[in-house]
């Protein structure tokens, strides 16, 4: 053995031998190693790339980034599907009633693809269709009894010879942005108080042109827009924002080829614009500020206006209060909507939205549509946003009624209800409504609302009360379903007093009906 290494021994038997003793002798004590616990960490739950609102809006959670190239602004982009179905079961409950068309379904779905950013360069493109198995939809000779589906497809195709089937470019826009702001040029869907996309059957409402937001301050933006065509949920191609009707009166069918919206003025026809020497094609003008700069505050300014035709201005404010430390709050809200007349009510003459005589309406609506309407609600919001309670109310001015082609609905988050239009003059309504969430996969809305149309307006709808559940359910991250039904009890006993001869008496249409709907949506 080598010196170094005998010497390297003796050290260490002489150190083990040392530690041994003091052991024995308890100067020395054994340090208990305590095992800490191996962290492994959990891979990380990819996002869904998008998700559903409760008011079928969606969220991007996944988009492209900045690319160095223009190969990459193609190669470097997202694709988002959805395969979505809506099924629609309407039945009229009065005896006697066209119960013609009560079923309406549409099968389908949408592909878009969102490019990568250069340079702050974008764009977006999607298209989207909708197949009506005939199974579950009326025939061509029904079509036009179609109710609640009927934006499954386009009455206007099937009735003059095209058939079944919804296929629109829905969305195709170039974009600039930066973190400050961003422009957007094409076609777009645009959600604010006066227009909305309003995705609930199978093709979004959308509009053809500019569109510019800025952030202004801390959590306060502004926003502007032009848009020179809107493309309805059951067009295939745009018309104009609020001329109702085409250019072909010879054509039966002629008024589905404008602006045919539920909420139309049917009395603003392109036949009334050409013969008062006025251009049928119209501009829409939008602007609004929304701010949330101060605690709880949620506030917005917004102007429309439809040179010609009709300008309106909205005010709204929604004030979170909390209660204590319990995690309950109370949130007041009001929307104040003023409508003024912009040359639309000499062109509509003595007219109400159906485009049928104001029979009860005041002397002033024959040559102007100024009018207004107050919302108010108040909700009551549950801790860990299990849901809300909220009563709302709502008052149109007995003027002119209020024009709202543009599915943003005036009443909308205050008082109405699926499938209503509740902004007809001096008319009145009450809505209560509950929210609760369950569970993370069901959640569950009621809505009873009480109406109370003006009884001296002949062509209004009669008084009625209405009741809408909505259940829907997170199957998985990606797939939805929901079931809503909808019943309406309208009085049948209201007379139309303008109509109706000592000999004769008229009553308003008991227009009262069920209504079911069921719908799954799956995003990939």
């Amino acid at each position: 053995m080598k010196q170094g290494n005998l010497k390297l021994s003796i050290i260490a038997a002489t150190t083990l031998l040392i530690s041994v003793n003091a052991v024995a002798a308890g100067q020395m004590e054994y340090v208990e190693k305590k095992e800490e616990p191996v962290k492994v960490k959990s891979a990380p739950v990819p996002k869904p790339k998008r998700t559903l609102n409760g008011n079928m809006t969606l969220n991007y959670n996944v988009v492209p980034g900045n690319v160095e190239t223009i190969e990459e602004l193609f190669s470097k982009g997202i694709f988002y599907g959805r395969v979505r179905m809506n099924a629609f079961y309407w039945e009229w409950s009065v005896d006697g009633a066209p119960n013609k068309a009560p079923k309406q379904m549409g099968a389908g779905g949408s592909l878009i693809y969102k490019s990568g950013i250069y340079k702050n360069f974008s764009f977006m493109i999607g298209y989207y269709g909708s197949l009506n198995p005939s199974f579950w939809r009326p025939s061509a000779a029904d079509a036009q009894f179609s109710k609640a589906g009927k934006d499954t497809f386009s009455r206007y195709k099937v009735k003059t010879g095209g058939g079944f089937g919804l296929y629109a470019l829905g969305e195709a826009y170039l974009e600039y942005g930066t973190d400050r702001y961003n422009i957007k040029a094409g076609r777009q869907l645009f959600e604010s108080v006066f227009t909305k996309s309003n995705d609930t059957k199978m093709i979004p409402n959308t509009f053809d042109g500019v569109s510019a937001g800025v952030k202004i301050a801390p959590k306060s933006t502004v926003r502007v827009a032009w848009f020179g065509y809107q493309k309805l949920r059951d067009h295939e191609t745009h018309h104009d924002v609020i001329t109702f009707g085409g250019d072909d009166p010879g054509n039966k069918w002629n008024k589905w080829r404008g602006n045919d919206d539920a909420g139309a003025h049917k009395g603003l026809t392109y036949e009334k614009f050409v013969s008062a020497g006025k251009d049928p094609h119209h501009n829409l003008y939008l602007a609004d500020f929304s701010s949330k700069y101060i605690k709880n505050l949620k506030f917005t300014a917004s102007y429309l206006q439809v040179p010609g035709v009709v300008q309106d201005g909205v005010v709204e404010a929604h004030y979170k209060i909390p209660v204590s430390d319990s995690g309950w709050a109370v949130r007041p809200g009001v929307r104040y909507f003023l409508q003024g007349d912009d040359g639309g009510g000499a062109i509509a003459g003595y007219t109400n939205l159906f485009g049928k005589n104001a029979l009860g309406y005041d002397a002033s609506v024959a040559h102007s549509l100024d009018s207004n309407l107050l919302n108010l609600r108040v909700d009551t919001l549950m801790p860990n946003k299990k849901g809300f309670f909220r009563i709302g109310y709502s008052n149109v001015a007995d003027k002119a009624d209020i024009v709202a082609p543009w599915r943003g609905f005036p009443t909308g988050g205050f008082t109405r209800a699926m499938a209503q239009y509740n902004w007809f003059a001096n008319t009145e309504t009450w809505m209560v409504r509950a929210v609760y969430k369950f569970n993370s996969t069901w959640k569950a809305s009621l809505r009873y609302a009480i109406q109370n149309f003006d009884d001296r307006k002949d062509y209004v709808p009669s008084d009625s009360k209405v009741i809408h559940l909505d259940i829907w359910t997170n199957i998985t991250k990606n797939l939805q379903m929901r079931m809503r039904y909808g019943n309406v009890s309208a009085k049948s006993d209201t007379v139309q007093v303008h109509l109706s001869t000592p000999s004769d008496t008229k009553y308003k249409k008991d227009w009262s009906y069920n209504e079911f709907r069921w719908e799954f949506n799956y995003l990939f």
